[in-house]
């Protein structure tokens, strides 16, 4: 079984999955795979393309917002957010280790006006460490 990292009842995250990973996903209710990991990061992994075609054959949706060294865009921000919008059901959202994945979600719902000490507690009870990132979820709760 795979180590999905429940945030709340919307969104859950992930390290790499596995084309294994996915009938397990789709198993426990997901909806949508967000893939937050750019192909070519990991050539042994399963890239984006492998992921897409094991989900769609899993009746689930599948969307690629990747994060790579660079850090994170508005662009991408705007895409998580209406990836949370869009969805039918649940989110399972992955990376390498999952912090990305977090990151993006906690940037999206402060960018919606999410309390960041709540944003920090939800991501903490799950096993992330957003202070990385918190003057930048700070900045975009108080817009």
């Amino acid at each position: 079984m795979h180590d999905f990292r429940k945030l709340n009842d919307n969104i859950s995250v992930s390290q790499q999955l596995t084309l294994g990973d996915i009938a397990e996903a789709a198993a426990s209710g997901v909806a949508l795979i967000v893939n937050n990991r750019p192909d070519g990061e990991e050539p042994s992994a399963p890239q984006g393309e492998d992921i897409a075609a094991a989900a769609a054959a899993a009746g689930l949706n599948y969307v690629a917002i990747p994060i790579g060294h660079s850090g994170f865009s508005e662009p991408q921000v705007d895409a998580m957010i209406a990836a949370l919008e869009q969805a039918e059901g649940p989110i399972l959202a992955y990376c390498r280790s999952g912090t990305r994945s977090t990151f993006l979600w906690a940037l999206a719902e402060a960018k919606q006006g999410g309390d960041p000490d709540m944003i920090a507690r939800t991501a903490a009870q799950a096993g992330y460490d957003i202070s990385p990132i918190r003057a930048m979820i700070d900045m975009l709760a108080a817009r």
